[in-house]
């Protein structure tokens, strides 16, 4: 083979019209073979602008064809509307509300980019004037308008103002005078009245606007890129109240995918404990270490509970003790260690195994730093020998903590050990999994327990509570605000009590009891010592009885009154089940009549809260953020139109004394025959 290839190789060689370097004993000076190059034609100008304006009417032509159909969509748009929802059908409120949310948002965004068009191209004039740059309310202008493109708008309206100073300014001085003031004017817009304007209106993240502006400028050009933010918008919203379309919500949407105890218990599993301090830093920051603990920390201890038999391994489990041990030990530090103190006031200790020790850790930090002196055990085997060595001279309360979801037996014998030493010792059992039937009082009695908690933040308010406690069958009564004296005159000015009103006041409680479907809604007003019901719908079934709860049983002391503690906090009050929160399990006026409560307060002008709008229920019951906010504006509408009301009130009194005056004034008319 070799042999061969050498053969032909040879006689490639001794070819006549192979290349003289390739060809052996060939003169060097012999003639290169010539190269042959293929050159396109010069196009003519009339091809050339023939180009030009194909490129410009294919845009123009794009442009064209979406200005059509956005004026079509305008005229048709209410059997648009109509076809979308018979389109998506199923829930009708869903759908409605989404096509609402889609309107408000795209309107928000539009309007605020509007404003910070208007405060960066205006501030471009003047400065630009100030420089002495010819054209500079058309250059504002220009940049105003351009702004509405994403990215690509703020870079070529800066190309013209620059391109002036340049050709009309012999020396250096404008251009660099020009260049610095857009810079600065881009860092103000971008960094400071953008975030300020904008701020969630779109919903959308930083990516998903990227993403989109691409595949929208891809799509359609130019006019994609200009349309980009509003149509994905519709898209995310879409998503955010269609479940099969859930995805584009979790892909474009700017709220974290994950509820806050997730998240942290993932970053546990990952042992990434560092961002899992920094989420519970975030959440400490916005609300309070007792917030966390209850709201993020408790869920945390909750969902390893439950996956600890069913899904985690040794090490899964290994990870998140440990992980969350460091975290609380993390925020031990940075917010303040357990005081030891000589006299002890409350000892918390974990059940039976890792989870009940957190618990109890959380809890006690979370009474430490309320100023209360507490300290902690871990959990160990409850038996006698454990207890004897347990020193709890001056103690007032031990909280012991359970996760198991049948925690009776082990309860029920540690409390008869614990009362059998120290028969005046509260004990108050932490049961975060136990059923129903436990976290009643007679379930808490049976287990030997003065007290049965299953949240965080009311073990905190439970063991916080001195002199007058809950577990002795007392209440917190409402609190008297600083000049509560100005408060009342204002109420007396109001019209809030004039006979007149009460109308307004049954209409928005129908109105909101309606909207809530909750068993009854009211309006009350607090007096220096009293709470007064001008106004209310509906009523509620007493237990134990055919009776019925009304609006004379609601006129009741201010101290028993729960609107009271809206009007000395100003701020709406919402307890989900009122016979579980220590602030009113035991008041005698809500005993047996009230589960739910809602209140929202009514706040006139000069900032005096008179009153609360507020719903009532028979059941247990949450709200979400959403249904806070509306209970706030009905409040807040109500006011406005009790104002508007007082008003008209007035002026027709004013009328009639000017009407009295002048038949007073009038002589009087001779008669005669």
């Amino acid at each position: 083979v070799v042999q061969i290839f050498e053969t032909i190789r040879k006689e490639v060689d001794r070819a006549p019209g192979a290349p003289a370097r390739t060809r052996r004993g060939a003169s060097s000076n012999a003639n290169p073979l010539p190269q042959v190059q293929i050159a396109a034609p010069a196009s003519a100008p009339f091809e050339q602008a023939m180009s030009w304006l194909e490129a410009i009417f294919k845009r123009a032509a794009t442009a064209g064809i979406v200005v059509v159909f956005t004026v079509l969509v305008l005229l048709d748009r209410v059997e648009l509307r109509d076809r979308l929802l018979r389109l998506w059908s199923g829930n009708l409120h869903r759908s409605t509300d989404a096509l609402d949310e889609a309107g408000q948002r795209i309107s928000k965004y539009l309007t605020m980019q509007l404003v910070v068009n208007l405060s960066y191209g205006i501030p471009m004039a003047l400065g630009l004037w100030l420089i002495g740059v010819p054209g500079a309310i058309l250059w504002g202008a220009i940049a105003a308008v351009l702004r509405f493109i994403p990215y690509l708008g703020p870079l070529i309206s800066m190309v013209f103002p620059v391109a002036l100073a340049f050709a009309v300014d012999p020396g250096w001085s404008m251009i660099l005078w020009t260049i610095a003031f857009i810079g600065l004017l881009e860092l103000i817009s971008n960094n400071v009245v953008e975030p300020w304007l904008y701020g969630a209106s779109t919903g959308l993240s930083t990516l998903s606007l990227i993403v989109s502006a691409t595949f929208w400028t891809a799509l359609w050009g130019p006019i994609g890129l200009v349309m980009s933010t509003p149509l994905t918008v519709c898209l995310m919203v879409i998503g955010r109240h269609l479940p099969r379309l859930k995805f584009l919500d979790v892909l474009l949407g700017s709220q974290p995918a994950l509820e806050m105890p997730t998240r942290v218990y993932q970053r546990l599993l990952a042992r990434d404990v560092e961002e899992a301090v920094e989420l519970a830093n975030q959440q400490i920051e916005s609300s309070s270490l007792v917030d966390f603990y209850s709201a993020t920390a408790i869920p945390v201890l909750r969902m390893a509970s439950e996956d600890h038999a069913a899904v985690a391994t040794a090490e899964h489990r290994h990870r998140l003790v440990t992980g969350m041990d460091t975290l609380i030990d993390e925020l031990r530090e940075e917010y303040g260690e357990p005081k030891s103190a000589e006299q002890l006031d409350v000892l918390c200790i974990g059940g039976k195994w890792e989870i009940d020790s957190l618990a109890a850790k959380m809890l006690a930090h979370s009474l430490a730093s309320a100023g209360r002196s507490v300290a902690y055990r871990p959990a160990s085997p409850l038996n006698a020998d454990w207890i004897a060595l347990l020193d709890l001279r001056g103690a007032r309360a031990i909280c012991v903590s359970y996760f198991s979801p049948r925690p009776e037996v082990a309860a029920r014998t540690l409390c008869k050990r614990l009362r059998r030493r120290w028969p005046d010792l509260e004990i108050v059992l932490a049961l975060w999994n136990a059923p129903a039937e436990l976290l009643t009082e007679s379930g808490g009695k049976a287990l030997g327990a003065d007290a049965v908690v299953t949240w965080l933040n009311e073990a905190v308010m439970l063991l916080q509570e001195t002199g007058e406690s809950v577990l002795d069958g007392g209440y917190r009564a409402a609190p008297v605000p600083e000049h509560d004296s100005a408060r009342v005159a204002a109420l007396q000015a109001s019209g809030a009590l004039d006979p007149r009103a009460a109308a307004l006041f049954d209409a928005a409680s129908h109105r909101a009891a309606d909207i809530f479907d909750v068993g009854m809604a009211m309006v009350s007003l607090i007096g220096f010592d009293d709470q007064k019901v001008p106004g209310a719908f509906g009523s509620l079934p007493l237990e134990g009885g055919p009776d019925a709860l009304t609006r004379a049983d609601l006129e009741i002391p201010r101290a028993l009154s729960m609107c009271g503690h809206v009007v000395a906090d100003g701020a709406t009050l919402v307890v989900p089940d009122v016979s579980r929160d220590i602030r009113f399990a035991n008041n005698p006026a809500l005993q047996g009549k009230l589960r739910f409560y809602a209140g929202a307060p009514l706040r006139e002008a000069s900032g005096h809260v008179l009153g609360t709008l507020c719903l009532l229920g028979a059941e247990p019951r949450a709200l979400t953020e959403r249904d806070v906010k509306l209970l706030e504006a009905l409040a807040k509408d109500l006011m406005s139109t009790l104002a508007a009301a007082k008003r008209s009130w007035d002026q027709e009194a004013s009328a009639g004394e000017g009407h009295a005056a002048s038949v007073m004034g009038a002589e009087p008319v001779a008669t005669g025959a």
